[in-house]
């Protein structure tokens, strides 16, 4: 086989550690062994179709040239594991979880195997009784789901899969379950549930109560019968609350899932997989695969024809995947190919958009998307329909919505998927899944910890071809984060070249919604917020992401779980944190004070005098609050000590609202007692001035960031999560934590 791939050296580093296959330790596979392999172990499958020797050997040859020119890549599992001993090729699995000890335990069991050989599970927990209702076999009371949850996650702990995937899960909801309002703040907590994603299911019912302020009922999942009734926008409010505080729980929009349900004789869809873009029958397993849309674009346009071409070898590579895959379950195996669901979607988007020369953040933007989208989606159905004809539909065709559709026949359920793809984009070396671009310029360790910058090639490119490169530069705009806002870049590749935190939290719910309208299944999607985002914010995008039509929706808020505990530590403790069973537990260690801020003194009369507040600000919201008397004097010492805690809190990720809860309303005799005092202490003043300053919109800010970009310095960086085996900073995408510097990634 012919072809050499180019790879970044970031992309080797990712294939090394957790792709190529290892004798003792030592690497024994190049790239292109691997992708020779892959193609040879999954062109097999055309032998259960009449095809001959010569026939197979000119079809892998096809399948080699497709991945290592990068132009498309299958799920990880089969990357790792096809031509292998393990054979298990699926990422994405459902298992049933019904109202019994037996079933719930013998779920476990499948899902410790499922972990085993590589792949993540997601579960519907809304069957299970809620808290203290009857169990007639014993007498006693329930434990309710979130109880059983748990005895889940610590399963996935205790299964270990060797360095490459780890094990995953989705734990979902739905908004009618009694005890859904535990289940929406359990991860408030950040040692629970460490091994799940967690989405409440949405119901067309809920939202509709929302909208009108109205009532909904909760319903016991064993009686069937009501059990209370809520406020529905309290209720909403909560789960944006929560999500605003840590990222979870997401959304998704059940009645919406199940209207695209291609098999509803077979079931309801209940759960999805864990990052929630493949929702799934009971045992149902999908193989998914992604066309990198960079490679499509020649000399500023888009080659439909070769694009064309990606899409019909893709999905003839990923059934074959299914005939080729072992499943870890008789029942999965009989689901998979009773119903032959594939996901084909795509990855490098935004690098797509910077080749043509379109803004991600923008109308063109957002109708690129979607005839992008339509494309793939209609020669995706083609292309199933001639594996159709050549091989026979999918065995429950006759059960699925596509003979009513006017389809005579089809050989997969489903062809479209937008998954995340965190590690095989960065084997490609382009943005993940449909995301915008992360960052543009960002330090990687390489040998002896020596630090390497990493550029954005495109970026890069563009940078010299416009005389604006510098090495300078570039390190200014890896502290930075991005390029808007500076002088030395010409404004129209600033309007090009935006990051995810340029983008406002409508663009990304219009992109994923434009995505998700040609997409069988559902679309993974980050919207990521500043620090400084409050809890409007992400009820805006929630209940855009609602009438849009999305099928669900995660955000996270960048520094909401910087004191989360993410990553396994050596036997030597980090200064601050205490060490329980290898983690850092019950620990938050505020972030140091920025170099420069940005602040508002205001005096405000109290009962010794005058008491001068300054309140301070970087880019992550307020940061500091200083006091000092006037000469009246006062009390000095204590104004002082109050205004350092508080700072403290602040940069240890303590709200806003929390601290001025504490503070506000304190008496002091000297301020009551004096006329003409507006507050009731030097407490309650500083309260206020941090209400006041709070209040201030984060564009006022902006206008300032370039005096305050140096406040992103290394040292800012290290307090924020770091991967646990090179130890720089991750982030967060698609529910998933990605290492952009060693490749390792971890969903739930």
């Amino acid at each position: 086989m012919k072809g050499k791939a180019e790879l970044s050296s970031n992309a080797l580093t990712v294939l090394e550690r957790r792709y190529l296959k290892k004798e003792g330790g030592k690497v024994i596979e190049t790239p292109e062994d691997m992708f020779k392999r892959v193609a040879l172990n999954i062109s097999e499958g055309e032998k259960k179709y009449g095809k001959s020797e010569e026939e197979i050997k000119e079809i892998a040859e096809k399948f080699y040239e497709l991945m290592v020119s990068l132009a498309f890549l299958p799920n990880s599992p089969t990357l790792m594991n096809a031509g292998r001993e393990l054979q298990q090729l699926a990422a994405c699995f459902v298992l049933p979880v019904e109202d019994s000890m037996e079933s719930i335990f013998e779920t476990i069991k499948n899902a410790a195997l499922i972990h085993k050989s590589g792949g993540g599970t997601g579960f519907s927990f809304s069957r299970i009784r809620p808290q203290k209702d009857r169990v007639l076999t014993t007498g006693g009371v329930a434990s309710g789901p979130i109880s059983f949850m748990k005895v889940f996650n610590a399963a996935t702990e205790a299964v270990k899969q060797g360095g490459t995937r780890r094990g995953a899960n989705m734990g979902i909801l739905r908004v009618d379950h009694p005890d859904i309002l535990e289940f929406i703040t359990v991860k408030q907590n950040n040692q629970e549930l460490t091994n799940f994603n967690l989405s409440v299911g949405i119901t067309e019912k809920f939202m509709e109560a929302v909208e009108k302020d109205e009532h909904y009922d909760l319903i016991n999942p064993r009686t069937k019968e009501k059990v209370k009734s809520l406020r529905a926008r309290e209720v909403f409010d909560l789960i944006v609350d929560s999500a605003w505080k840590s990222g979870e729980p997401g959304i998704i929009f059940l009645d919406r899932i199940n209207e695209n349900n291609p098999t509803p004789a077979l079931g309801e869809i209940e759960s999805t997989n864990p990052c929630g873009e493949q929702p799934l029958l009971p045992y149902e397993a999908c193989n998914l695969g992604s066309i990198n849309l960079a490679k499509v674009v020649r000399d500023g346009r888009i080659d439909y024809q070769y694009l064309k071409d990606i899409v019909h070898l893709s999905v003839r590579f990923l059934d074959n995947v299914i005939d080729m895959g072992v499943y870890p379950l008789k029942e999965i195996t009989e689901m998979v190919h009773g119903n032959r669901k594939i996901g084909l979607g795509v990855m490098g988007f935004a690098d797509f958009l910077i080749k043509l020369g379109i803004p991600y953040n923008s109308e063109e933007g957002v109708k690129v998307a979607e005839q992008i989208m339509e494309f793939i989606q209609k020669e995706s159905k083609i292309a199933s329909e001639k594996l159709a004809e050549e091989r026979g539909s999918f065995p429950n065709f006759h059960l699925s919505i596509y003979p009513k559709m006017g389809y005579k026949s089809l050989r997969n359920a489903t062809t479209t998927t937008i998954a995340p793809t965190g590690t095989i984009s960065m084997i490609a070396g382009v943005s993940s899944g449909i995301e915008p671009i992360f960052a543009l310029c960002y330090k990687r360790t390489i040998l002896d910890n020596e630090e390497l910058l990493e550029v954005h090639p495109l970026f890069e490119e563009v940078a010299k071809a416009r005389g604006f490169y510098s090495e300078e530069l570039m390190e200014k705009i890896a502290q930075k984060g991005s390029i808007q806002g500076l002088k030395e870049i010409p404004i129209d590749v600033q309007k090009i070249f935006v990051t995810a935190h340029d983008i406002s939290p409508q663009w990304h719910v219009e992109i994923q919604s434009a995505f998700q309208k040609y997409t069988d299944n559902a679309v993974s999607k980050t919207v990521n917020f500043p620090y400084d985002a409050t809890r409007e914010d992400v009820k805006e995008v929630f209940m855009l992401s609602y009438k849009l039509k999305c099928k669900g929706v995660t955000v996270y808020r960048d520094g909401s779980r910087d004191s989360q505990v993410l990553s396994k530590v050596d036997n030597k403790e980090k200064e601050g944190n205490t060490k329980k069973e290898g983690f850092l537990v019950n620990s938050i260690v505020p972030r140091p004070r920025p170099d420069i801020t940005v602040g508002t003194t205001e005096k405000v009369k109290i009962g010794c005098g005058n008491l001068y507040i300054s309140v301070n600000s970087d880019e992550y919201g307020i940061c500091e609050v200083f006091t000092n008397t006037g000469r009246d004097g006062g009390c000095a010492s204590q104004s002082e000590a109050t205004s350092r805690l508080i700072s403290i809190a602040l940069r240890s990720g303590i709200s806003e609202e929390t601290i001025i809860e504490q503070l506000r309303g304190i008496r002091c005799p000297a301020c009551i007692r004096r006329p003409g005092i507006n507050v009731t202490s030097c407490p309650d003043a500083i309260s206020r001035a941090i209400k006041k300053i709070g209040s201030l919109k984060k564009e006022q800010y902006r206008m300032k960031e370039e005096i305050t970009a140096t406040s992103h310095n290394e040292e800012n960086l290290k307090e924020k999560p770091s991967c646990p085996e090179c130890g720089k900073p991750i982030r967060f995408e698609s529910g998933c934590i990605i290492c952009t510097n060693c490749g390792y990634s971890k969903c739930g």
